[in-house]
């Protein structure tokens, strides 16, 4: 993942939490504008677009030695000078976030240590929404299903804020990050699916996204920014891999129509959900980022962001 794009993609989320681009909500208007909140800590839930280290240990790649190549140059060349287990020449948008917030740099939540005050990172290369540990379909030699990166943090809280009590007022002064569900559309489309198969499973992987959602309002999360997914369709990979000798399967600027269509009208569902989940929970602040129309900005006019 370039610098490029993992910058829009922080700025993206720091707008939903700095400028109040965020669903409507009662509990903001309480609060009044505010320009820059502090926040007590940042956990992230995501895949490899925000790892910070998860598959590795001390730098070293875990039992899958694929991710080994996260520990190589070029990776981390363009801020850490070294790579860092990050898959990015540089830091990923979680780093930016929490830059910004004059907070550091959120650990990976394996990470050996005793204090995760100021924040984890539950995400993992592979992440997914829901759990295939038991399915045909495989995408990742890692458990990095939603359900379990939530199971890590919950395990994590003796060392955060010890309490039940003082962990809900705690965690209400912390910034929750949740970005995953591309890599649950690239394990279907991988294995055959067609993209209006795929397409089926956009109710079931968008109520598992709310589920944990709730499931961290329930722990005490009061804002949570939920980051919708990216135009795949415009990524290498994905034109290297559906690639088609029909014209009419790309846009104007050479990204695959049809399941860029997917990915839109999953973001569209999300923003919905997530408006609805905000009425439900009129306490909370559930922000929706966009990554995926600055992304895009970057397909229609690179030049822009040299």
């Amino acid at each position: 993942m370039s610098i490029g794009i993992t910058g829009v993609a922080a700025a993206a989320l720091f707008s939903c939490c700095c400028l109040m681009v965020a669903l409507p909500a009662s509990a903001a208007a309480a609060r009044g504008a505010v320009s820059g909140p502090r926040y007590n800590a940042v956990f992230n839930f995501g895949d490899s677009a925000s790892d910070t280290g998860n598959t590795c240990t001390d730098g070293r790649p875990g039992p899958a030695g694929v991710v080994g190549i996260f520990t190589r140059l070029p990776y981390g060349v363009t801020y850490f000078g070294k790579p860092t287990c990050r898959c990015s020449d540089g830091r990923v948008d979680i780093d930016f976030l929490a830059q910004a917030f004059g907070l550091p740099f959120v650990p990976p939540s394996k990470a050996h240590r005793e204090d995760f005050k100021q924040g984890a990172n539950m995400a993992i290369i592979g992440g997914t929404v829901l759990d295939y540990t038991n399915s045909s379909l495989k995408f990742s030699a890692y458990d990095g299903s939603m359900n379990t990166q939530i199971d890590n943090f919950q395990q994590l809280l003796p060392s955060i804020c010890g309490a039940q009590q003082n962990c809900e007022e705690y965690l209400a002064k912390s910034l929750f990050v949740f970005q995953m569900g591309e890599n649950d559309y690239s394990i279907q489309l991988v294995n055959g699916s067609t993209v209006d198969e795929a397409s089926k499973n956009i109710p079931r992987i968008v109520n598992t996204i709310i589920y944990g959602v709730e499931e961290l309002i329930k722990l005490g999360a009061v804002d949570i920014v939920v980051s919708n997914i990216a135009p795949m369709g415009c990524f290498p990979l994905y034109l290297n891999m559906f690639e088609s000798s029909n014209k009419s399967d790309y846009d104007k600027y050479g990204c695959l129509r049809n399941h860029n269509a997917l990915f839109n009208r999953h973001n569209s569902f999300l923003r919905s959900s997530l408006s609805k989940l905000q009425m439900k929970h009129p306490h909370t602040r559930i922000m929706y980022a966009d990554p995926a129309s600055h992304i895009y900005q970057i397909v229609q006019d690179p030049r822009k962001f040299d």
